[in-house]
């Protein structure tokens, strides 16, 4: 058993552990048409690569969070992140884009051990509130290495070609799992004796019978889904529809993550002082609006990176409003099961994300459009999903 870490030492490591399944998801973004032209395949093939893995999330975190509620956090936790390091090295070696997409399977099963846990074991320490805070805070500090992954992906891809992102990816994984093993206690102090398939289900059915888990759930599922499709579309729209190069595509990212890092911020600023329910209604409206105003933009012809990057800085900062609340209340639901709920949630979320990011990169034509609409009509439907929440359960 690892010595007791300090708070402030325990979210640090926690954020490394949970960044390294959105690291892995935005690095090789800018690749995305070197690895199309490297196969000679079409961008919704290649899509694939984005889409299949975020659907491998969605259902790998069905397991994980039943898993750590019997066997506990940290064994759990510990086997993710190899897994991790594995399909890393499968898709640095990959020789067609069935094996680079079958990594990819594998990296994503890995990655989604982190996003699933560390909730769970930041609801073990921390009541629902306090939970809020301490997420926002964790978000904060995780966003920044996948802030910069796009800009790394596309600096790796230009120097040594796609396959050295991959490379960067199992030495960061293998660096993650020397970490975490030594820092990371076990926080489960009642586990769930019943291990069975059927106790399983009945945590998952007992959590969607609750109208309050699904308006929080709805609304973290729609507000990934928004933000894959964008991050999705972004390399094909840039650099074929605009004719920017790789990298330039990179530090454009930073300005969608740099404003979901400064609403997490907020949130764990304020979030105390103006609760959990509230934060993510005003979140919830301000995503929609920025949205609106991108589509108009876009319809009205102004096809220009600006016209798209910055409304959609205006979603990210909305949406870092709303994820840290949302996480907190869903997880919160029935503390007993947290893991459960967690898992439950990531699965919502990875196989909405993946519907959305696959959707995005079927629907190219050639234009910005059918980003801009499938990245609000998202954000819409999370905005209708919180409307669902009971007002008895919201907080005062």
């Amino acid at each position: 058993m690892p010595a007791p870490a300090s708070p402030r030492l325990l979210i640090l490591v926690l954020a490394a552990i949970t960044a390294l399944g959105p690291m892995s998801m935005q690095i090789f973004l800018p690749a995305l048409p070197a690895i199309q032209d490297a196969f000679t395949v079409s961008a919704g093939r290649a899509q694939l690569a984005l889409s299949v893995p975020l659907a491998a999330i969605a259902f790998s975190t069905l397991a994980y969070g039943p898993a750590s509620d019997s066997f506990g956090r940290r064994p759990v936790l510990a086997v993710g992140l190899a897994i991790f390091l594995v399909g890393s090295i499968i898709c640095a070696i990959a020789p067609t884009i069935g094996i680079l997409i079958l990594g990819r399977i594998v990296q994503a099963v890995g990655g989604a051990a982190g996003m699933v846990l560390c909730r769970a074991i930041i609801r073990d320490l921390y009541d629902r509130e306090t939970a809020a805070k301490m997420l926002a805070y964790m978000v904060t500090a995780l966003v920044a290495a996948p802030m910069v992954a796009p800009l790394i992906g596309g600096v790796l891809n230009d120097v040594a070609g796609w396959r050295s992102i991959f490379v960067f990816l199992g030495i960061a994984g293998l660096a993650a799992l020397a970490l975490a093993y030594p820092r990371v206690p076990e926080t489960l102090t009642q586990p769930v004796h019943d291990q069975s398939l059927m106790s399983m289900l009945r945590s998952f059915l007992s959590l969607l019978r609750v109208p309050a888990f699904l308006a929080y759930a709805g609304q973290l599922s729609f507000g990934l889904g928004m933000f894959m499709a964008f991050i999705g579309a972004a390399p094909f729209v840039v650099v074929r529809v605009l004719g920017r190069p790789p990298t330039e595509l990179g530090v454009l990212l930073l300005i969608i993550t740099g404003g979901f890092m400064v609403g997490t911020f907020v949130t764990a600023r304020i979030a105390g002082r103006v609760g959990v329910d509230r934060m993510i209604l005003f979140g919830s409206g301000l995503s929609v609006t920025f949205g609106i105003l991108m589509v108009a933009l876009v319809l009205a012809g102004e096809w220009t990176v600006w016209a798209i990057f910055l409304p959609g800085a205006g979603m990210a900062f909305a949406n870092g409003l709303i994820m840290p609340n949302a996480q907190a209340a869903a997880v919160s639901i029935n503390p007993r099961i947290a893991g459960a709920a967690s898992g439950l949630m990531g699965f919502l979320q990875m196989s909405t994300g993946a519907l959305f990011a696959q959707l995005a990169g079927v629907l190219q034509d050639g234009t910005p459009i059918p980003m801009v609409i499938v990245v609000t009509v998202a954000s819409v439907l999370g905005f209708v999903s919180i409307l669902f929440l009971p007002r008895q359960g919201r907080s005062p």
